[in-house]
């Protein structure tokens, strides 16, 4: 990440790399472990400038990682004493791996592999966090015209069949369909109880978990007594609070058609969570077009329209379950969508490669030349 290297702490926000809490991707093995390596160069090099060599400030900052939710994790705490900003890192660790047993598809006992697996059978029993997950992407998937939508895994498998990157035809794509409609997930909160109404269907809570586990992080890291921080899981990313020397956090937002490490623009956070979704890191090409990750749930398709989308609002939930919606709606939509809602900024980039900035972020960012 040379080129990010500045006298501010400095990040570059990349499209989630999930294997836990996601089905999104489409690439083999191979691929995938490389991606994983430059994602974690790339946040090793970003965090060895968070720490300015000298600050007059009396705070202490202490970052951590861990592999986690099928992605490396950081976790950054800031506080007057060094033993509590440890302990607040410590305790945000914690909480992202008890968020980890709950909802990772990817482990066999969670809750929501529970639902998975009585899929056509049975409701089965959730927990608050569970349930209050699974209203959130039903929500987003109302904002979103159904663009974002949890229950499309079966069509991403078909995608994925040889994991070598296989084209379906669109007769097999048909035949997955009623297992991807929303309507098929039944929620009932006076008993707690989830169910899939038919066998085959699963939903996986990837393109949101990750923003919602980082709204709870910062909640506990401050009970532990974290003045400021980041939670950065991947492409999801929380901050509260502000650096030791009282400026705020940078991040650089990866540019969709560059190297990696280059960045579009340059944006400072405060008390905000930031994600962007992008057709970059996950895709195959084949007689010239990209065949990426994001899958309309309409055609069953890859997305058109958007090369990546990035957005910043103050819950980090919302930042997580929109991006990957408004790429699906595409620019215009999404644009709109974005300017109707309170405390909700976003950068577009459309298939042509036209940048468009919300309205509230236009004093903001930084774009690179």
């Amino acid at each position: 990440m040379t080129p990010m290297l500045t006298s501010q702490p400095s990040f570059v926000l990349r499209a989630r790399i999930s294997r836990q809490l996601g089905t999104k991707y489409m690439f083999n093995k191979g691929q995938l472990l490389f991606c994983k390596l430059s994602l974690l160069m790339l946040f090793t090099l970003c965090f060895l400038t968070v720490c300015p060599a000298e600050s007059h400030s009396k705070d202490v900052l202490i970052k951590r990682s861990q592999y986690l939710m099928g992605t490396l994790v950081f976790v950054t705490g800031v506080a007057p004493e060094e033993e509590v900003a440890k302990k607040a890192v410590a305790a945000g660790l914690a909480e992202i791996r008890r968020i980890e047993r709950l909802m990772s598809t990817w482990i066999p006992k969670s809750e929501l592999s529970k639902v998975n697996i009585a899929a056509g059978k049975h409701a089965v029993q959730v927990g608050p966090e569970n349930m209050e997950v699974l209203r959130a992407s039903l929500r987003m998937a109302a904002l979103t015209e159904g663009g974002f939508n949890i229950a499309v895994g079966p069509a991403v498998d078909a995608w994925n069949v040889s994991q070598e990157g296989r084209i379906p035809s669109q007769e097999e794509l048909e035949a997955v369909r009623p297992l991807t409609l929303l309507v098929n997930i039944a929620l009932d909160e006076q008993t707690g109880t989830v169910l899939l109404k038919h066998t085959g269907m699963k939903i996986d809570v990837g393109g949101i978990g990750k923003g919602y586990a980082a709204d709870l992080v910062v909640g506990v890291m401050q009970k532990a007594g974290a003045t400021a921080g980041v939670v950065a899981l991947s492409g999801d990313i929380k901050t509260f609070g502000r650096m030791p020397d009282k400026e705020r956090f940078v991040f650089g937002i990866q540019h969709p058609r560059k190297e990696q490490g280059q960045i579009l623009g340059r944006i400072e956070l405060e008390n905000e969570g930031v994600s962007t979704a992008g057709d970059y890191q996950r895709f195959i090409m084949k007689d010239g077009i990209r065949y990426h990750h994001i899958l309309d749930p309409t055609t069953l398709q890859p997305a058109r329209g958007c090369q990546s989308v990035t957005i910043i609002a103050k819950d980090g939930v919302m930042a997580d379950g929109l991006d990957t919606g408004i790429f699906v709606m595409g620019p215009k939509k999404g644009m709109a969508l974005i300017e109707s809602l309170p405390d909700v900024e976003g950068v577009i980039v459309s298939e042509q490669g036209e940048v468009m900035v919300s309205s509230g972020l236009k004093d903001r960012l930084r774009l690179e030349p």
